[in-house]
């Protein structure tokens, strides 16, 4: 069919597929680099431009709250400077903090298009750079103007305003995401990463969320405001406690309108927070997590490396711990790389453990310093209250944890306006410190429980001194009864096992196992009828076939195990058989390389957990060396399947070829090895390569 309307859209489709493929492939390349980069780059090209992109618009929206009122109030006698009389700005400030959030909501914008690839990264940076220290230079000189040195003419008894002190904030913001964005281009420049920002969707997404968060939050005070006869910055202050759902309680709504309307605003809000906190659970937890686990697995495995010493042509491992010696004299390949694999098992374990407490320590310091900094500044912006600090830790203590009694509020000027930004920063903050206490405090005492109830109430697998032995392994990390350390069974035909209980699927996966399923049968069938026909060599390739698809469909049910699967070595050892490598043989092993290659930019070395070349070709490895599957930034069962279905499709090729021939010379084609792949087939039995 050749309708010339077609050609046009087709070809564009094609185009856009094509481009958005390429477009997948570059961003897939841009985190595996970012990965393997060192960790202050990381920061710079990922977190400086997150950080940047979620307070750039904050820092906006505290100028607005600078520039809607005025920066001074006259004291009535016997009042309070919360409840001033308004002393209007000179009409020069008003202009020239006008200009300041013009020239950062220029900036915000040439961020926000510089992430979506909207603008390029040469003309945003420096719009958004000098955008942000400008607005920033305007507010401090404005600040300084009206400070007690440089005062406005004023009256004797007058104070500051919120929005004075939201202005300083606001300026302190901008001269910080401008300094961060600088950092950020200088590593582009000395080219330390390519200059755009490596930011996945989740990742752009945030700068929006917070946008539609804040605009949420001084929405619903204008409209309060006006319903409930506040002024604007106080109604900023009662949207914010309402929506943390800390609820203080010196100001509530007592008009039916305001109560009426409270319902849905309140929801609204929780909701867009929830998806601000899902952004940061997502982008700071995940890709942080794993970026700074893999920095201490290769600062561990590098430590182990180093104390490596060699015998004769051999490599000899030097102690892992003190009393340890591990020797390759008189062992067979196969042990020799089972050696390997246990002791980088072993420094998988303790890196995860060290980045487990060091991730708390860090989120538990940083809660805690904003605990009592918070304090301090609460406790002197209260001095009329005669707050004593220990009110302030209890003050503070209770608006964290979003508990909120009312019996202390906060009066001056000063204090509202930073609790609003103390508070939006505990909302990442606990967040994160929540998260990281359950991976280690709230999982120890859920496993203890758990192994309580095991040796008291609950049914539990095995008998009562097993039980005991399990609880010894998990709390000495294996140091006591490690003989006795559970493994999991292999997959597919190493444990059969593994196919029973039920099985869930989404539709997608359902479809891909019913059709796996059905190239099972037809595979076996047409081994069978080789086997019948006596063909030995055309048998052993269908039922080569017919394990690669039956371990394909093992390994896709652990691609979303939770914790992710690791496998044993007895089942890695046999993955890598499927895929063409024999852990027996060494024909692609090498010995733990001694030295340690520290330089970033040496290319061979950049491809962390890839065993074959570009081409496809298999390179010599070590289960210690930079190439082991276990360096890599993808999981176990992620890598496994990859492997074995770019095995498969090499294997199906190779039949069609091979088909191909056939048609042209009635001649059986051999796959170049009279060697059956099939373990329970095997002719040499007492071969240490078979696996049963």
């Amino acid at each position: 069919m050749n309708d010339p309307g077609l050609d046009e859209p087709i070809i564009d489709n094609a185009k856009t597929i094509e481009q958005s493929n390429i477009e997948e492939e570059e961003e897939e390349e841009e985190i595996e680099q970012a990965y393997l980069a060192p960790s202050r780059w990381w920061f710079a090209s990922t977190g400086f431009p997150l950080i940047a992109g979620t307070f750039g618009p904050m820092a906006s929206a505290f100028s607005i709250c600078a520039l809607v009122e005025s920066w001074r109030v006259s004291i009535p006698p016997g009042g309070t400077e919360a409840h001033g009389d308004a002393i209007p700005d000179p009409k020069w400030l008003l202009a020239v903090n006008g200009i300041s959030l013009v020239l950062a909501l220029v900036a915000n914008l040439a961020l926000l298009l510089n992430m979506a690839r909207r603008l390029s990264f040469s003309i945003a940076q420096p719009i958004t750079i000098l955008g942000w220290y400008l607005a920033s230079v305007l507010l401090i000189a404005l600040v300084a103007v009206t400070s007690a040195r440089l005062r406005l003419p004023s009256p004797a008894d007058h104070a500051l305003t919120q929005a004075y002190y939201y202005a300083i904030i606001a300026a302190a913001l901008y001269f910080i995401v401008a300094t961060l964005m600088v950092v950020t281009v200088y590593g582009a420049l000395k080219g330390h990463y390519s200059r755009g920002f490596k930011l996945t969707m989740s990742q752009r997404s945030l700068m929006l969320q917070t946008i539609s968060f804040m605009v949420y939050l001084l929405g619903g005070a204008a409209v309060w405001a006006r319903i409930e006869s506040w002024k604007f910055l106080d109604a900023v202050f009662w949207a914010d406690f309402t929506l943390l759902t800390i609820g203080i309680g010196d100001y509530a709504p007592t008009t039916h309108l305001g109560r009426g309307l409270l319902f849905p605003y309140a929801i609204g809000g929780i909701v867009v927070l929830g998806l601000v906190v899902g952004s940061i659970r997502s982008l700071v937890l995940e890709r942080g997590k794993k970026k700074l686990g893999a920095r201490m697995l290769e600062k561990h495995r590098q430590s182990v490396l180093k104390h490596m010493t060699t015998d004769g042509n051999k490599a000899m491992l030097t102690p892992l711990s003190k009393g340890q010696k591990l020797s390759t004299a008189g062992k067979t390949e196969r042990e020799r790389r089972e050696e390997e694999f246990n002791i980088m098992r072993s420094i998988q374990d303790k890196s995860e453990q060290r980045r487990r407490w060091t991730s708390l320590y860090i989120s538990a310091s940083a809660w805690f310093f904003l605990w009592f900094v918070g304090a301090v500044v609460f406790w002197q912006a209260e001095k009329n209250q005669n707050w004593s600090y220990f009110q302030s830790l209890y003050f503070a203590y209770i608006s964290l944890l979003t508990i909120g009694y009312g019996d202390l509020r906060l009066y001056s000027n000063s204090g509202k306006p930073f609790f609003v930004f103390w508070s939006l920063l505990a909302v990442p903050t606990l967040t994160i410190l929540i998260s990281n206490m359950g991976d280690t405090i709230i999982k120890g005492i859920r496993d203890l429980t758990l192994w309580i109830g095991e040796l008291t109430v609950l049914p539990g697998e095995g008998s009562f001194v097993k039980q005991l032995k399990r609880g010894a392994v998990k709390a000495t990390n294996g140091k006591v009864f490690s003989e006795g350390r559970l493994m999991e069974e292999p997959p597919g035909l190493l444990s059969e096992k593994s196919d029973q209980g039920p099985k869930k699927h989404n539709n997608g996966g359902a479809q891909v196992d019913r059709v796996a399923d059905e190239y099972e049968k037809e595979e076996l069938k047409e081994a069978d009828k080789a086997g019948d026909q006596g063909d030995k060599i055309r048998e052993d390739i269908h039922y080569y076939h017919y394990l690669l698809v039956k371990e394909i469909r093992s390994v896709m049910k652990h691609l979303n195990s939770s914790p992710p699967r690791k496998y044993t070595y007895a089942e890695w050892a046999w993955f890598l058989k499927l895929m063409g490598e024999d852990e027996g043989a060494g024909t692609f092993h090498r010995p733990p390389p001694v030295e340690v290659n520290q330089d970033i930019q040496t290319e061979p070395e950049l491809g962390q957990g890839q065993t074959t070349d570009k081409d496809g070709e298999i390179r010599q490895w070590s289960w210690l060396g930079n190439r082991s599957p276990l360096m890599g930034d993808k999981e176990e069962a992620e890598w496994v399947l990859e492997r074995l279905s770019v095995t498969l499709e090499k294997e199906l090729k190779k039949q069609r070829d091979s088909q191909r021939r056939v048609s042209e010379k009635d001649v059986p084609v051999s796959r170049g090895s009279g060697e059956s792949l099939d373990p329970h087939r095997n002719s040499n039995s007492g071969n240490e390569n078979t696996y049963t």
